[in-house]
């Protein structure tokens, strides 16, 4: 003779609180979408924090902090004035132009040291950038 089910006539039986299982679903999806949004793609960045000084007179200094989740072979650097996923060579032999760092329309030069590069615009203003 088979086994009868039973069934507990017990009020604190149930494992789980009795929500809906439409509550549940939401929570569950809620705690993918927390976890998914706080990783980078591969291959991008994200400016973290951005600081400027400009207490000195026509000169203004300006500090960015990156994210960057970049592929194999991949390190973080700058492509058209953005934080960017570039070529881990360009770092490694410091031919920064080799990046496109600067804007289009700009020309870019490296600093005599090789500590960074400049972006010269057409009407002659130039932005420095040094690499720490």
């Amino acid at each position: 003779m088979a086994p009868s089910p039973r069934t507990s006539s017990r009020q604190d039986a149930t494992a789980l609180p009795s929500m809906s299982s439409t509550f549940w679903a939401f929570m569950i999806l809620a705690s993918l979408l927390v976890a998914y949004c706080s990783q980078l793609a591969a291959g991008t960045c994200e400016i973290v924090t951005l600081d400027r000084d400009s207490s000195q007179p026509r000169r203004t200094i300006a500090r960015q902090t990156a994210r960057c989740a970049c592929r194999k072979g991949q390190i973080a650097g700058t492509t058209r004035a953005r934080p960017a996923c570039v070529d881990a060579r360009i770092i490694r032999t410091k031919q920064w132009c080799d990046m496109l760092p600067c804007l289009e329309g700009e020309g870019c030069d490296l600093l005599i040291n090789r500590s960074g590069w400049t972006c010269t615009q057409p009407g002659g203003r130039i932005k420095t950038t040094t690499v720490s």
